[in-house]
């Protein structure tokens, strides 16, 4: 049974022209409706935006008030809201330590209230569009329900216009559950991470005609040959008419390349002769700019614009090829989840992750393990050159056909939400290490063929003979040697992982067994052109239940702590890169470490760099030369170094200094102190600017070292931090030291100026570090 406003949000969305695929759509259901991609590209700045002059995307995100859990009557317009708490968006229900908290306390149904006024909108529609509740909101417009949507990672929206007060006051309440429902994807069972809850990206108003382009498919065709050219969809919402006509511009930054005219039929338009394009490759990832107008009796009334790529990415019985080239696949999966607030953080930081896992530790490729993830991440990894294999939630549990039908939209939201970023190469159609259910990923499959012809699909399993129903075999196998391929198109997505958890402060053999272990199942997925590549488990450490993990609410099986800061396994990624690109060259252990009773030193020691010669210094005198370990590591573009730096190498301990060479010429130095001490505080943000919205943030991670700048991964003292300026503090403080590294997040105020944090440590004095806070623009709403 259906509300009032749910039959006229129905009635609205219905009236869609043949442009607009229509079986995926009404399969979204009434709540999801609304175009809540137009906000994506809005949010990205979090300024007010738009598509242009015709429409507008009006940022709501700051001036929330959130009441903790809900009660009876708080979504009404007269509830004394007068004591919740002021919050902007995202926003996490619970702030928590980084580890060891109790997993219940962000299971709750919360209350979120937004009162605000909005000019008149004489002959427009009024779309509030959600990014991402956590994992199901009921909204509330002045008093009407308009629904309820179920699901934490795809956007929705709901029409406003019924029911708004023109230039008065309105009362939005979303009322949030963030409890593990059983009838929402990907809850049912244990799962392997949390959730964590409240409304966690962002929020907007859209004001549209009332014929207006709900979204936009823009697809390459023959990105590599003579018939170049893009196929554009543009999908309707609203009662058109004969007098409805399109243009589309293909734009390279102002400069127009194309452009077609045409009415609305129901047929793609399509843009052709385009000159010279330059491809989208993870070197050069060149971005065009779709935009397309809709006009009404010759007058504009709505845009529409969106980024693409021109590229050919296709998996093959010879691995893949990215734009008819060999690519082996070496990439790392990604819990979108931070300390202390979950999934909650901004554009900047959700950005951030993306050039982390490109430039610092070098990968290609990453999977959105285990659901869709912010499109400002996604975003960033179409502007590095970062391919993206991206999959729908859920972890082992099928549930019951309602369950699969909510599944199945995720299918269907996921692929029209991201469809337009060439990062992406493989969509993932099936729940992550599931059993077979052959009528459910017929239709997960059948829907991601029908919505994209473009890509191929996946589905990640661990059982070995299943039922093949995707495109690719993409494989979970955590064993070694790793199984050999039994499809033609195969793909690892796991592997290492809960088979060798690590902490960065680990005995120094655990950790350098932690990275070999990456490097051996890479040097064996380079070993044969079966393999397409793999993507270990995983980039960064994560929050977990307690049946899982470390029994601290954390999975240690990350390269990367769940600050993001590389651990050996991590440098061992990042050393696979050209030396054009950096040059690499870090030990696998810590030198103090070594055993002096015995004579000092570190057995079967582990070095990894993209050099082809390192020279071995004691005390500055030459005690070894050494070649990479091609015996064992042949395969791999930099394999690492391997030596016995204990007995005769080692009669005298002292410093050791390691050169490394490419073609005979020293290109980078290293030295480790044999007497290792704390000597040095850094605190180190990742930006010096951020905007005064509320919003924005950065993260600073605080770092002890020793007199060379190497890591002290015994470290732990606490370092108390002092904040001064428009600015907030997002962690611990004091901030108790693991592995000599950590971090908390700064997040600027509504205002400018200047934020100092101060970082004192017991024994090694204070830093002080500025960051410049320019002015937001006021919120339109």
């Amino acid at each position: 049974s259906q509300t009032r406003s749910q039959k006229t949000e129905w009635r609205y969305n219905s009236l869609v022209m043949d442009t607009f695929n229509r079986r995926g759509f009404l399969k979204a259901g009434a709540a999801g409706m609304g175009g809540a991609a137009a906000l994506l590209q809005a949010a990205a700045a979090q300024t007010p935006a738009s598509h242009g002059a015709l429409r507008h995307i009006l940022p709501m995100n700051r001036n929330w008030l959130f009441g903790g859990r809900a009660v009876p009557g708080c979504s009404a317009p007269d509830f004394d809201d007068a004591k919740f708490q002021r919050v902007t968006i995202p926003h996490s229900n619970k702030i928590f330590p980084w580890h060891s908290f109790d997993e219940k306390d962000f299971q709750f149904v919360s209350i979120y209230r937004r009162h605000f006024k909005l000019a008149p909108q004489p002959g427009r529609r009024v779309f509030v569009d959600f990014a991402g509740v956590m994992t199901a909101a009921t909204v509330t417009i002045n008093g009407h329900k308009l629904g309820e949507y179920r699901g934490g990672y795809t956007p929705f929206s709901f029409e406003l216009t019924p029911h708004l007060k023109p230039d008065a006051p309105n009362v939005l309440a979303v009322e949030v559950d963030s409890t593990e429902r059983p009838d929402i994807p990907p809850f049912g069972e244990n799962i392997d991470y949390l959730t964590f809850g409240g409304v966690y990206r962002e929020v907007a108003l859209r004001t549209v005609p009332p014929v207006f382009i709900e979204n936009l498919f823009a697809k390459p065709v023959d990105s590599l040959g003579d018939g170049r050219r893009v196929e554009v969809k543009c999908l309707l919402n609203g009662q058109a008419t004969p007098a409805h006509t399109l243009k589309v511009e293909l734009r390279d930054g102002a400069r127009v390349l194309s452009s077609v005219e045409g009415p609305v039929s129901g047929q793609p338009l399509t843009l052709s002769n385009l000159g010279a394009i330059d491809l989208w490759d993870l070197d050069h990832p060149k971005l065009y700019t779709v935009a397309a107008r809709l006009y009404q009796a010759g007058a504009p009334i709505d845009e529409y614009s969106t980024r693409i790529g021109f590229r050919e990415a296709r998996f093959t019985p010879q691995g893949f090829m990215l734009n008819g080239k060999h690519i082996k696949l070496r990439g790392l999966n990604r819990h979108q989840t931070f300390p202390y607030v979950g999934g909650a953080m901004p554009a900047r930081v959700q950005r951030r992750d993306a050039l982390i896992l490109k430039r610092e530790l070098k990968i290609n490729l990453v999977r959105t393990s285990h659901y869709p993830q912010s499109t400002h991440f996604l975003d960033a990894c179409d502007e590095a050159g970062l391919l993206v294999f991206e999959e729908i939630p859920g972890w082992q549990h099928i549930g019951d056909k309602a369950w699969q039908d909510l599944a199945v939209r995720n299918v269907d939201q996921m692929i029209r939400r991201d469809w337009n970023h060439p990062s992406i190469v493989l969509w993932g159609v099936r729940i992550n290490e599931s059993q077979d259910n052959h009528d459910f990923y017929t239709r997960t499959n059948a829907m991601a063929h029908e919505l994209d012809t473009s890509r191929q699909t996946g589905g990640v399993r661990y059982l070995y003979d299943t039922e093949l129903l995707e495109d690719v075999m993409t494989m979970n196998d955590f064993g070694f040697p790793l199984r050999p391929p039994n499809h033609p198109l195969y793909l690892n997505t796991e592997f290492n992982g809960h088979m060798f958890p690590t902490k960065r402060s680990d005995n120094v053999d655990r950790v350098m067994e932690h990275a070999l272990r990456h490097a051996r199942v890479h040097n064996q997925l380079a070993s044969a052109d079966g393999y397409a590549g793999g993507i270990g488990w995983c980039a960064f450490d994560y929050n977990t239940h307690a049946n899982f993990g470390s029994g601290d609410k954390i999975c240690y099986h990350g390269v990367s702590d769940i600050f993001r800061i590389p651990k050996p396994a991590g440098q061992f990624y990042r050393s696979q890169c050209d030396p054009a690109d950096e040059i690499v060259l870090e030990p696998c252990f810590n030198w103090s470490q070594g055993d002096q009773s015995e004579g000092g030193g570190i057995h079967h020691a582990a070095i990894v760099s993209n050099c082809d010669h390192l020279k071995i210094h004691v005390k500055g005198e030459l005690k070894a030369e050494v070649e990479p370990d091609r015996q064992h590591y042949g395969h791999l573009p930099h394999p690492p170094f391997l030596i016995d730096l204990a007995g005769e190498h080692l009669e005298d301990w002292g410093d050791l200094r390691i050169d490394g060479y490419i073609k005979g010429a020293k290109v980078i130095s290293k030295t480790l102190p044999g007497n290792d001490y704390d000597r040095q505080l850094h605190v180190e943000p990742d930006d010096t600017a951020l905007v005064g919205d509320g919003i924005d943030a950065t993260r600073v991670v605080l770092r002890v070292t020793n007199e060379y700048g190497g890591a002290r991964p015994f470290s732990t003292g606490a370092v108390t931090l002092r904040l001064e300026g428009p600015g907030e503090i997002v962690g611990e403080n004091p901030f108790s030291l693991a592995g000599g590294v950590g971090a908390v997040w700064v997040r600027s105020k509504e205002a400018a100026g200047v934020i100092r944090l101060h970082a004192r440590h017991q024994y090694l004095g204070e830093k002080t570090v500025e960051i410049r806070v320019t002015p937001a623009e006021a919120e339109q709403v």
